[in-house]
């Protein structure tokens, strides 16, 4: 018991320093006042450098005049694999984390995440370590089947909730275990403003809260106070919520789906029902996502590393639209709107209009290069 109280007493002091550092904050950053963009390309591990070596490529040629010009830069970030991580015994290793902090915006593989079982030791997420270290408080991911009227845009809180503390849980005996959720003011408030002001400057009318506040009172209970206060803000978009157990099925009723537009979660809710709605447009392996905070921005897929897929050897053949999708959001985040929209337009023409090579994670398929070769033959267009 007394270890249990230690334990949850560094977990309270460690949350009550983060919200000071919110209380600090600044804007978020303009980077058009930037002399130069650095965008670190990192690779990850498992299937991870392969694809971000094409989402890597294709940013190239399409920002070449840029780069030339010397307004941005592209910086390779190799250490964030499992091994280097392990070697380290941190979840990003003191290095690496020094060289994404010296980047504006991040491309980033995925990456590696041991659980029971693995022959890794229980290290935390390198995800949720870049999300806390570099306070990349707002995980969006857009999801859009337009042949079936879904245009939606997930804002899922990226820094609390479950996975705030997940590698802070207390075995208290061999038969309790507890792990811990939490929720600021600071931390909701945020979240369901950039909601709000999104759906505001894109034109979005409806603004959707979901949480389980009916039986997770205190902590899912302050993110939907905080989205209902924000909501009176915006007197023009209409606002409601849904409990995550009904609102998964909401997005499988093809009579209420097509209503949602912009939807508002804590952390563990968001990466659940986000992987859920990407199966839409065609599974995980097609949804990209971008991770935004005021100084730094990460783009990524959301799918996992895939390591069974490298063990066999199929690494070449795995699918590069996830982080060809995150390219585009990076694209629109600095700035690059008209480059942004060539590259969804080329997307959209390879993954479902022409749909001339198709990716199956096998040598039946195309490889990852042979794809990106395919879309950047219509970037032009």
């Amino acid at each position: 018991m007394e270890n249990t109280m230690k334990q949850f007493e560094k977990i309270i002091a460690l949350q009550l320093k983060r919200i000071e550092a919110m209380k600090k904050e600044n804007e978020f950053i303009d980077y058009a006042a930037l002399p130069k963009i650095i965008i670190g390309v990192c690779g990850g591990d498992g299937i991870g450098p392969a694809i971000t070596k094409e989402a890597h490529r294709v940013l190239e040629y399409l920002l070449k005049e840029e780069v030339d010009a010397g307004k941005i830069e592209f910086r390779v970030i190799d250490g964030l694999t499992i091994e280097n991580r392990v070697a380290a015994n941190k979840a990003i290793p003191d290095d690496v984390l020094e060289e994404l902090k010296a980047c504006h915006v991040i491309l980033k593989g995925p990456t590696t995440t041991p659980r029971a079982g693995d022959p890794w030791p229980n290290i935390e997420s390198a995800n949720v370590a870049m999300r806390k270290e570099l306070d990349l408080f707002a995980n969006m991911r857009p999801v859009k089947v337009p042949s079936e009227g879904i245009d939606w845009m997930f804002f899922r809180e990226n820094t609390e909730g479950g996975y705030a503390v997940g590698s802070m849980g207390v075995n208290v005996t061999e038969d309790l275990a507890i792990d811990f959720t939490v929720a600021t003011s600071q931390g909701c408030d945020r979240i369901a403003e950039l909601a709000f002001s999104y759906a505001k400057k894109m034109g979005k009318s409806r603004v959707t809260a979901v949480t389980k506040a009916n039986v997770i009172k205190t902590t899912d209970g302050k993110f939907l106070d905080a989205c209902k206060k924000v909501a009176a803000k915006y007197p023009e978009i209409s606002f409601d919520d849904w409990y995550i157990d009904i609102m998964t099925a909401k997005l499988v009723d093809t009579k209420r789906r097509r209503d949602f537009q912009v939807m508002v979660l804590p952390n563990l809710y968001g990466d659940i029902l986000t992987d859920e709605a990407a199966e839409f447009q065609g599974g995980v392996g097609t949804a990209g996502s971008a991770n935004v905070g005021k100084r730094y921005a990460m783009f990524e897929a959301i799918h996992g590393s895939a390591p069974r897929m490298v063990a066999e050897g199929r690494d070449k053949f795995a699918d590069p639209c996830s982080m060809l999708r995150a390219a585009v959001m990076l694209l629109e985040h600095i700035g690059e709107v008209e480059k942004s929209e060539r590259l969804a337009a080329a997307l959209d023409i390879c993954m479902y209009d022409e749909k001339k090579l198709k990716i199956t994670g096998r040598a039946d398929g195309a490889t990852c290069a042979e794809f990106a070769d395919y879309v950047m033959s219509k970037l032009d267009r």
